[in-house]
C-alpha cells in the first residue's frame, strides 16, 4: 500500500500514532474536551487513563501497518509538540468499510484549540489528499462535518471540495463535502 509512514510538510510532521505519545496526548485531550468534545467522536476526544489511552493509540498504530485506517498524529516540525491528528478512512456508499471493498476515502482532522486558525487543518488535509490520490481504486475523498463548526467547513472549502450532500444523523446533521480523485484503477 503506497501510504507514508511520515510525511511533512512546511509546517508540520505528520507520522503514525505510537503507544508512547499517549503521555504528550493526554494533557492536549484534557485541556481541549470542551473544544473538541462537540465535533468529533467522543472515543477519540475523551481523555483516559494513560494505559487505556496508550491501548487506543497502539491500536490506532496497527490499523496504520495492517492497512484498515491511517491516521496521522500533527506535530510540530521538530516532533515536540502534539498539534492534532489528521486521518483517512476507507468508505463505500454503506460507510466505513475495509479498504479492499472501499470506493472513496473519508478525511478526518482535529487540531488542539489553541493551533486553530493558522491554517494548519488545511495544510494537512492538502497533504493526505495527496496521499489518497495514489491510492488505487478510489474515485473520491470526503469529508463529513458538522455545519455548525464553520472553521471545519472552511478546509474543503479552501481544497476544492463540493458540497455534495446534507444528512440526518443522531446527533443531527452532517455536511459530506466531495473531491474527485480523478481515477479508478481496473481491479
Amino acid at each position: 500500500m503506497p501510504v507514508p509512514a511520515s510525511v511533512r510538510t512546511p509546517r508540520l510532521l505528520l507520522r503514525p500514532w505510537r503507544a508512547d505519545d499517549a503521555a504528550a496526548l493526554l494533557p492536549v485531550l484534557e485541556a481541549n474536551q470542551a473544544h473538541l468534545g462537540p465535533w468529533i467522536p467522543r472515543r477519540v476526544s475523551e481523555p483516559t487513563p494513560l494505559p487505556e489511552l496508550s491501548a487506543r493509540l497502539a491500536g490506532y498504530a496497527a490499523d496504520f501497518a495492517a492497512a484498515r485506517e491511517w491516521r496521522w498524529a500533527l506535530f510540530t516540525p521538530d516532533g515536540a509538540t502534539v498539534v492534532g491528528e489528521v486521518g483517512l478512512y476507507p468508505r463505500d456508499a454503506s460507510g466505513r468499510v475495509p479498504f479492499a471493498t472501499a470506493d472513496r476515502i473519508e478525511i478526518g482532522y482535529w487540531l488542539r484549540a489553541d493551533m486553530t486558525g493558522q491554517g494548519l487543518a488545511t495544510e494537512a488535509t492538502e497533504a493526505v489528499l495527496a496521499v489518497a490520490r495514489a491510492l488505487p481504486g478510489l474515485t473520491a475523498a470526503e469529508i463529513r462535518c458538522d455545519p455548525r463548526n464553520a472553521a471545519s467547513a472552511a478546509v474543503p472549502r479552501r481544497l476544492g471540495f463540493a458540497l455534495a450532500a446534507t444528512v440526518e444523523h443522531p446527533d443531527g446533521v452532517l455536511q459530506v463535502w466531495a473531491h474527485p480523485l480523478g481515477r479508478v484503477d481496473a481491479g
